[in-house]
Order: structure tokens, then sequence, then C-alpha cells
């Protein structure tokens, strides 16, 4: 009887094992882990390094065991661009977001699945972005405005060190909050700094920044401390922030008059006026969600790697202001008419979309249809990871890639040349809603930041800010840390 006990034990386990380590036909190879977690305690703090680290393994298409589900895992340019750009609609799905399904009712646009309601909504969020400016000298000059307010801030600083990510969130929610409320805030407005606080309550805190990344990956987290007490802290903290955009939306309600649209909010009112299908309550306070906060965060992280890299490199930095003077001068405002000339500061800006990947994994895709990919079939529903970091990293293309090196874009010339292997705002119909116009944000920001200062480390600190970060999540935020800028 003993026996019999052992052998269907061990039965057992062969049979579990076997299903483990199984793969649908025609899968990709890649890792499995251990059963019932699989990968998951071996992607460490930066998984987009370790994926890509794996991906020379197993190739540049990976399939993942994550929790009890297969993932696959996109980690150099050719395969992105063939799943993303070139067989998009059956890439172009999104995975069931544990974390925000608790508060976002299934609306917005960044994280819905593909489908009509997503095409709707995508549609009108580009039209409504180009009626109010974004690409336009309307939108420019706006920048343009709220760079001169960044600038008097710094130099109100008086020779004090000061924390350019504060500025710089309240430089770039101010000019967002002109398109989506159709108003600008001071910086010191109690209003605008509450809803940067939330904001960076999550995507700047270190721990819930991770903890968000590795809950989306592994749902059974969301319940297992400590993860269910950051859990319970990004959902409090995103309820608050809708709880603060729903009031904007019912004063706008209050004004509202079809014929005289002021924003993106009475746009949308408009839509929801004529009894258009899928423009709701919900859906409006998720997609101004969605604006307000990718066009906060993502362009004053961005920025804020530029400084770090402008006081890791003098050299760069006074090469950078040369060039700006020369072409600008020292009291004219910058315009993007400028950017022709300006060929090293668009290397730089370049370099710096390459070398701090600020959204490293992208936003998940999942597959709409059974698809093939490098001989590989890939069923229907299965997540897709989309390693841009990896692209940017990669020592085939990128000689050097570990090193920030601007004149990696400049040709024999002088002159700047783009690149189509930098992907930093993603591929295909799903890229990046706002790439336009945080394009025009860094490029006018920056310009008029280095035309106005020499930035310089803290002299008290003793140290430069690092160069990395020690922990990965979806936004990849460098360490706080405090500047000094001398007027030039």
């Amino acid at each position: 009887m003993l026996i019999v006990t052992c052998l269907s034990l061990f039965g057992l386990v062969l049979a579990c094992l076997y299903y483990w380590y199984k793969r649908p036909r025609s899968f990709p190879p890649g890792p499995r882990g251990i059963p019932f977690l699989g990968v998951i305690p071996f992607l460490g703090k930066i998984p987009e390094r370790v994926l890509f680290k794996w991906s020379k393994i197993y190739g540049p298409v990976m399939s993942l065991r994550i929790g009890r589900k297969d993932w696959i895992s996109l980690n150099d340019y050719d395969s992105i661009n063939q799943a993303l750009a070139k067989q998009h609609t059956k890439f172009s799905g999104r995975p069931k977001n544990p974390v925000y399904a608790q508060f976002n009712q299934g609306c917005g646009v960044v994280r819905i699945d593909y489908g009509a309601l997503w095409k709707s909504q995508r549609k009108f969020g580009l039209t409504t972005l180009r009626g109010f400016g974004v690409g336009k000298r309307s939108m420019e000059d706006r920048i343009v405005e709220e760079a001169a307010f960044m600038n008097e801030w710094v130099r109100s600083q008086n020779g004090k060190a000061f924390s350019p990510l504060d500025i710089l969130h309240k430089a770039a929610a101010s000019n967002i909050g002109s398109v989506v409320f159709g108003q600008r805030f001071d910086y010191d407005d109690e209003i605008l700094n509450k809803l940067i606080s939330l904001i960076t309550g999550v995507y700047d805190n270190a721990a819930a920044n991770f903890a968000l990344q590795c809950m989306n990956l592994a749902p059974i987290l969301m319940n297992i401390p400590p993860f269910s007490t950051l859990n319970h802290h990004i959902v409090n903290t995103f309820n608050t922030l809708l709880e603060l955009l729903h009031n904007f939306i019912e004063q706008h309600k209050k004004t509202f008059q079809k014929n005289e649209l002021r924003d993106f909010i009475d746009a949308f009112l408009k839509e929801m006026d004529e009894g258009n299908p899928g423009f709701t309550d919900d859906q409006l306070v998720q997609y101004v969600r969605d604006l307000f906060s990718a066009g906060t965060d993502t362009t004053a992280t961005t920025l804020n790697w530029g400084l770090i890299c402008l006081l890791h490199y003098p050299q760069i930095q006074t090469k950078l202001r040369e060039e700006i003077l020369k072409v600008v001068g020292l009291t004219s405002p910058v315009r993007l008419s400028h950017a022709a000339d300006l060929h090293y500061t668009n290397a730089f800006i370049q370099e710096l979309m390459r070398f701090r990947t600020i959204v490293p994994l992208s936003v998940f895709h999942k597959t709409n249809e059974n698809a093939e990919i490098n001989g590989f079939v890939i069923p229907k529903d299965t997540g897709i990871m989309v390693n841009l970091w990896a692209v940017h990293n990669d020592p085939d293309y990128w000689k050097e890639p570990d090193i920030f090196k601007p004149e990696r874009f400049i040709d024999e010339k002088g002159n700047f040349v783009k690149s189509s292997h930098l992907v930093a705002f993603s591929v295909g119909p799903r890229h990046c809603l706002g790439e336009q116009l945080a394009r025009m944000e860094v490029f006018l920001f920056l310009v008029s930041l280095v035309q106005n200062f020499e930035f310089l480390p803290d002299p008290d600190s003793g140290e430069l800010p690092p160069l990395d970060c020690p922990v990965s999540g979806f936004i990849f935020t460098p360490s706080c840390y405090k500047i000094f800028a001398n007027n030039v």
C-alpha cells in the first residue's frame, strides 16, 4: 500500500512538472523558472536588463513563465517593429491590468484593450490635441511662455541649491493643464501641487513604482505583504487623484458652452452632449488622468535625467551652451525653428532618450488573435513585454551603449542624424499619444535652461547624483538630488 501511495505521489509530481514545463506548440524558447512563481524571483530590481541578458541565450523573441501564465518578451528592434508596426492589428491588445482594474472602470486610453472604444478614443485624442495647438505655433508659444516662468523660478532661488524635479514637474504639469483644463497654474497653486504630489506618490516612489510593475505581472502579490500595503497606497493615491479631477470636470460642466470649446474637457463634453458612444463621465475622468499623469511625469523625468547628464559631463554642457548662444543668442527666446541649426543639441536629446529609457518595458501588449513572429506561433491573449531598453542598449547596433555620447548622432559633416532604432515612445498605432507634445517640451525647456543657466553639483553634497537607478519600475526615475544654477 505504501509503495502504491509513493508511486502515485511520484506520478503526480511528474505530471505537475510536465504541465509546468510544457509550452504551447511552436512557442519560443525561454526560462520557465520555478513552479507557481515562474521567473518572478529571478527578474531582480531591474527586469529589463535581466530579460535582455536572457535574450542572448534564448533569442530576441523569448517566452517566459510568469505565475501560471506564458508571456513573450521582445528584445530587439526587428522583432518589436515586426510585431507592433507590421502586425499591429494582432499585437495591439492590452492584457488585464489587475492593479489599475481596481479604480479605472476599464476606461481611459492607455490601458484599454484594442477595439472600437480604443480606436474612437485614440482618434478623438489626436484630433483634439491638434485642435488645441499640439504641433502648432500656438502650443509652441505656450511652452516658450512656460519656460520663461520656469527660468524665473530658478533665478528666485538666489544661488541656493534646489531639487530640480519639483520645478520640472510644475512646468510640465502647468503646460499640460493649459490643454486639458484650459488654464495654466501658478507654481505655488495649491491644486497644482496636490495633483503633482499624487502623481509622484506612485511613479516617483521607488517602492511603489517597482511594486506596481511586479503586481501587474503577478496579481497574487497584491494580497501578500509588503505588496498588499503598497497596493493599498497606490489605489488610495489614484482614487484621490480621480476625485480631484472629477471636481475639475464638474466645474467645467457648470460653464460649458457647446459652441465655445476652451480645452480638452470641453471637447469631450461636446461629444457626450451629442450622445456619441463611449463618451461617458467615467471615460472622461480616466482619459484626463492618463493625459495629465503621462504628460507630467515622463517629460519631467526626461529633463531631470538631462540635468544629471549635464552635471556629469560639464564639457558637453559647455558645448551645448556655445551652440545655443551662437544660434539663438542670450536674450532671444528659443523657437522650434532653431532646431534645424542646433545639431549637437538635437543629438544630446536623442542620446538622452536612448541612454535613459524612461519607460523601459513600455506598456504591456497582448495578442488579439493568433500570430506568428520569427517562425514562432503566439496564441491569442498572450501577454507581450516590449523591451525598449534592450533596443537602446544593444551592442550589435550601439557601440559602447553604456556610455553617454551625443556624437553618435552626428555625421562627418557635423549634422544631426536621426536613428530609427530610437524608440523611446514605442512604435505602431499604440505609440505614445503625447509624443509630439513631449518632444516640443523637452526641446524648448532644455534649450531654455541651458541658455540661461550653468548647472553645477550641490556644493554641500560632495558627490554627483548617480547616472543610474538601483530600482526600475514602470517609469525609470532618478534618485533625489539637489542642483546649483548660475546665471549665464
